[in-house]
């Protein structure tokens, strides 16, 4: 049960309720089993032997080595005596309405207290991944399908929602019920109990051979449907694309081979799983048949303290445990499925956090000094991505960042809002290592406006007041009218309050940075991280963004990842990387005169 620790896990703040619960139950089970019980008394009355003569008399025995049937026999025949057989005999039907009204009262009420608390269970494990996700540094993504890390958030989630914490009544309601229906059975007689126990082991060995195979075709499920989620998702982002090339086709057979193979995985499982419910019903009544003829032939030779009509009352007692035996044979074969789907989510929730927030920290409440890189070096599994890195950025100063793609511009520059933490050296500002403080604090200090415009699908307003919490809507337009935004926000049906689609899609490319720009405007930084973002824009639209971006620098300490040269030929220094290091610096000039590295860049640039 180990493994199904971190789901029990979210039971725990609902412990009183689970009390309840499992009264409630244990309260459904015994009526149930009175109920069932009364057949006895019934099959008595009906059965019995009398003299027609008399219409009160019966020859039902009350001595019997077995005390509950002894009772029974003796109630029974004091109700017949003093009030006769029909009287009798509508007592015990109105007892058995009454009880089997109650168990499903009480079955009613356990249901009532535990879906709320599977429902909560569900919500608060979606919820840890979603946070776990949002902890996670960029550099757990850099390998992982998007599409896998979907699949772990939905398809598993309902996985375990349907596998393991939907069959968790199962998991309390029916053991009881096999246990109390046992003891019950115990006591009535020994002997035959005795020999169910025998055979109970031979059907949960066959179960559990099914069962040990899900758990293995499961994993395979859970990696189709991600490799099948991450094409959608490639597909419903490259769709221009994808048009353009007439690649249609190709998507279309790469999907549907993937669909297949997930078609096939899930029929593996499915033929294991269903077969599990069948067979242990054939077991059962197979059982149930062996304890007929067992039984049968000892109360026909007198061998057991039991007359036909208590044997039969035995049977019914009996029958009670085939279906909740089958019952959990299929959620013991379902909860081997949803296993597979708990160790992919604990994958993720067990990721290591690597970049600690250190929430206790010290808050850096303003940017006075500098930044200073001191012999840095960052390592991504073993490969040095960075080396010997040693830089100052003054505050007020624009640093620019160029160099080869992979030269390793853009690590450089996510080690300041510490997306990544450096393998050696130390990143410090206004002298005190990053690491020293809080990390909502240093990220404070900074905004970051990316090459592509990152926009979620919700309105204007709330994409330019992101993080903002307490912004106000005069604030907002002040930010977008320096971003040179405004114009063309005023001109929407709805203003501000225009929802801009999925990733921003109804906008142009123009009108999205400016709305990037805005939310960093807004946020007011000292610091700014800059990924060029006028290199993909018509002339028009570089012109807006590139004064927006102007007007955004101004009097803030800037570093700019650059891909366009000539847009930094003013930045108080370029730093040219090459492969992870340092190779040249300087101002736009010096760096021309030296006539090394960044004045083939720039040439290479300016051939037409």
């Amino acid at each position: 049960m180990k493994k199904y620790s971190r789901v029990f896990r979210y039971l725990i703040p609902y412990k009183n309720q689970i009390i309840l619960y499992f009264v409630y139950t244990l309260l459904s089970i015994v009526f149930s089993i009175v109920s069932i019980g009364m057949l006895m008394p019934f099959l008595q009355l009906i059965f019995a032997n009398t003299d027609p003569a008399c219409v009160n008399c019966s020859t039902i025995s009350s001595v019997s080595s077995n005390p509950a049937i002894s009772f029974i026999n003796t109630t029974l025949l004091d109700s017949i005596n003093n009030n006769g057989k029909l009287f009798t005999l509508a007592v015990i039907c109105a007892l058995m309405i009454s009880f089997i009204l109650l168990k499903n009262l009480f079955l009613y009420l356990s249901y009532y207290i535990l879906n709320p608390l599977k429902n909560k269970v569900v919500n608060n494990l979606r919820e840890d991944i979603y946070s776990k996700i949002l902890e996670l540094p960029i550099g757990y993504f850099t390998e992982k399908r998007k599409g896998d890390i979907m699949s772990r958030i939905t398809n598993d989630v309902g996985e375990v929602e349907t596998s393991v914490v939907g069959t968790l009544e199962g998991w309390i309601r029916d053991p009881l019920t096999i246990i109390i229906t046992l003891v019950t059975l115990f006591f009535t007689s020994a002997q035959l109990t005795l020999f169910i126990l025998l055979l109970i082991p031979l059907i949960g060995l066959a179960i559990g051979r099914i069962s040990k195979s899900l758990k293995k075709h499961s994993v395979e499920v859970a990696k189709k449907y991600g490799e099948s989620m991450s094409t959608v998702d490639e597909t419903l982002g490259g769709l221009r694309v994808i048009k353009a090339f007439n690649a249609e086709g190709v998507l279309k057979n790469k999907f549907e081979k993937e669909n297949n193979e997930l078609v096939a995985a899930k029929n593996k499982i499915g033929y294991r799983r269903d077969l599990a419910s069948p067979l242990s019903e054939v077991m059962g009544i197979a059982m149930f048949c062996a304890i007929l003829g067992y039984g049968g032939y000892l109360v026909l030779n007198k061998q057991i303290a039991l007359d036909g009509a208590s044997f039969l009352g035995f049977l019914g007692l009996f029958y009670m445990i085939i279906n909740p035996a089958k019952t959990l044979s299929t959620s013991f074969s379902n909860m081997q499925k949803g296993t597979a789907a708990i160790g992919r989510i604990e994958e993720v929730l067990n990721a290591p956090v690597v970049v600690d927030a250190n929430e206790g920290g010290e808050k850096i409440k303003q940017f006075s000094k500098e930044i200073v890189f001191d012999n840095i070096g960052f390592k991504y599994e073993d490969v040095d991505i960075l080396k010997n890195i040693n830089l100052t950025v003054a505050k007020g100063k624009t640093i620019a960042l160029v160099g080869s793609s992979g030269a390793g511009k853009s690590t450089l520059a996510d080690l300041v809002p510490r997306f990544h933490d450096v393998s050696s050296g130390e990143l410090l500002i206004d002298g005190k290592g990053i690491k020293s403080y809080a990390l909502t604090s240093v990220r404070n200090l900074m905004s970051i406006v990316t090459q592509e415009p990152i926009l979620f699908n919700d309105t204007i307003a709330n994409n330019i007041a992101l993080g903002m919490k307490n912004a106000t809507a005069a604030e907002i337009e002040a930010a977008a009218k320096i971003a040179n935004a405004h114009n063309f926000i005023i001109q929407k049906e709805d203003g501000y309050n225009t929802n801009i689609g999925d990733r921003g899609s109804k906008l142009s490319g123009g009108e999205r940075q400016r709305l990037t720009i805005a939310r960093a405007v807004l946020k007011n930084p000292p610091i700014l991280i800059l990924d060029e973002a006028t290199s993909s824009l018509d002339t028009e639209s570089e012109r807006l963004v590139q004064d927006a971006i102007n007007n955004l620098m101004t009097n803030r300490t800037s570093i700019v990842i650059a891909h366009r040269l000539s847009t930094i030929r003013h930045a108080d220094e370029i730093i040219v990387l090459q492969k992870g290091e340092i190779v040249e610096r300087g101002t736009h000039d010096s760096l021309i005169a030296q006539n090394r590295f960044y004045k083939r860049l720039v040439d290479m640039q300016e051939v037409k």
